[in-house]
């Protein structure tokens, strides 16, 4: 099992976190306002992280990866809430460069450490060591991984959790499960592949073959299926990460209703469901009891073709929760017959914030259309943002720039200002693409509140929900639709 880290002797002296109080934490609980009060810890957690080539068969397929410390996914981060982390960063890739980004992290006062190059940093050249430093000001689950080209898809990534108070009650933490797509060839051959020569924005010759479980599966009769174990009438919590590269999942367990009580960073008030849904850097808490006969359960990773149009290849991706007092065997459980095909977010009415924040007034707003093009005469395919694709120099980072007083930024850095610090700025992002392709959009630096999120065209006579609405730092934007976005630039 996954247990929290001890707690200082000041924090035990309030309330107990306990199976039977997982909302204490101390002199803190899950009511106290994050955004405005961090436990001060006075803890520094420290990890060494390589960053390397080598081959691996996650799912009995061989292939060339790149991974952290030799595993996929990478080695587990785990701080308190309040902890100051320190995490050093060695380059041993063979040729490329890297940057690390913290998902979802807000990096108050520490914005050098997000980790995208050519913004922050420039990349950590090869057989370089680049160290990371921030304060854990938020508690809950998220992931680490690569920001430099498609690195991502080819491995190098991990998951990073920050123990603090939870909306609900569970015995054991299982902590965290990665559930994404799989590629049997390399990232960067497949882009060459998809984004060139005229093809339509979602290729086909791009379609994953499977999909991972926690970084395992089986696939031609090789690999293994990943496994959870769990004693009957105890309740436990996993922490579901999508390290997707194009595709939404769903996950359920066969015969267990799940209870949600996070979306990304952000604790929500508990609801039941038979399947969350996810997308490429989203994360959800969820609870299930082991309330059935024991047994051994499938647990399922189930693609969605209607996000895209395009279905995966092998889409038997599973786990098995396994209950402690059965016969070893296969599970010949059944999926819930209420899974459908669809794509979206969880409901919107659902994704409710516990601590409740209201959305001030816009004291700006900009509207952002998310299209794509062909640069001629290669004909590459580059998605853009009112009409501009993103180029940006990696040995010149924007932070540079700001830092050396300069006001003028190239064009090509697409260069969005906000009005004024601590005033509320609204986005309206609308999908102009005209190829029905659904989108994860991620926010650094932030928490956004969706406001509004849809299919068509919007327009202003669409009420905006400023009352306490979902937030988070990854949503999903429809194909041919929008997602009106509202943050507060508090975090210079």
């Amino acid at each position: 099992s996954f247990s929290v880290l001890s707690l200082g002797q000041e924090q035990e002296a309030f309330c107990e976190h306990s199976s039977l109080a997982r909302g204490c934490w101390g002199q803190y609980n899950i009511s106290t306002d994050y955004h405005a009060i961090t436990p001060d810890t006075g803890v520094t957690r420290e990890y060494w992280l390589v960053a390397e080539n080598t081959t691996l068969a996650p799912d009995g397929y061989e292939r060339q990866v790149l991974v952290f410390n030799g595993t996929l996914p990478g080695p587990l981060i785990e701080a308190n809430w309040g902890d100051e982390l320190v995490i050093h960063i060695m380059n041993g890739l063979e040729h490329n460069g890297t940057a690390i980004h913290w998902h979802g992290i807000w990096q108050r006062g520490t914005n050098q450490y997000d980790g995208v190059p050519g913004v922050t940093q420039c990349p950590i050249s090869p057989g370089q060591t680049y160290t990371y430093r921030f304060r854990a000001t938020q508690y809950g689950t998220t992931w680490y991984h690569s920001h430099f080209s498609l690195q991502l898809a080819e491995g190098l990534f991990g998951p990073l959790v920050i123990h603090g108070p939870a909306s609900e009650d569970y015995d054991v933490d299982l902590g965290p499960v990665f559930i994404s797509d799989w590629y049997h060839k390399s990232a960067f051959i497949l882009w060459e592949e998809s984004t060139r020569y005229g093809g339509v924005p979602v290729r086909a010759n791009a379609v994953p073959p499977t999909g991972l479980f926690n970084g395992s599966n089986v696939f031609g009769g090789g690999g293994r299926r990943s496994e959870v174990f769990a004693e009957k009438g105890k309740k436990y919590r996993l922490r579901l990460i999508d390290s997707s590269v194009d595709g939404w999942m769903k996950f359920s367990i066969d015969g267990h209703k799940l209870t949600v009580i996070s979306a990304d960073l952000v604790p929500i008030e508990p609801y039941e469901t038979d399947a969350v849904i996810l997308t490429s850097g989203q994360r959800y808490d969820v609870v299930f009891e082991a309330n059935q006969d024991i047994g051994h359960y499938g647990t399922r990773e189930i693609y969605q073709p209607a996000c895209n149009g395009l279905d995966i290849k092998d889409p038997d991706i599973r786990g098995i929760l396994r209950y402690a007092g059965a016969e070893i065997s296969d599970p010949i459980s059944s999926q819930w017959s209420s899974i459908r095909n669809s794509c979206g977010d969880e409901p919107y009415d659902k994704l409710v914030p516990y601590v409740k924040r209201t959305v001030g007034k816009a004291a700006g707003q900009k509207n952002l259309n998310v299209g794509w093009y062909y640069d001629l005469p290669e004909l590459y395919f580059h998605w853009t943002l009112n009409t501009k694709a993103l180029t940006i120099n990696w040995g010149n980072p924007t932070n540079k720039m700001i830092y050396n007083n300069e006001s003028v930024f190239p064009t090509e850095y697409n260069i969005y200002e906000v009005p004024n610090k601590d005033q509320w700025t609204y986005w309206v992002i609308q999908d102009v693409g005209l190829v029905n392709a659904y989108h994860p959009f991620h926010l650094h630096g932030h928490d956004f509140f969706i406001l509004a999120q849809g299919r068509g065209l919007y327009t202003p006579l669409i009420k905006l929900n400023r009352d306490n609405p979902p937030r988070r730092d990854t949503a999903t934007m429809a194909g041919n639709g929008f997602l009106v976005i509202a943050f507060e630039s508090d975090n210079p």
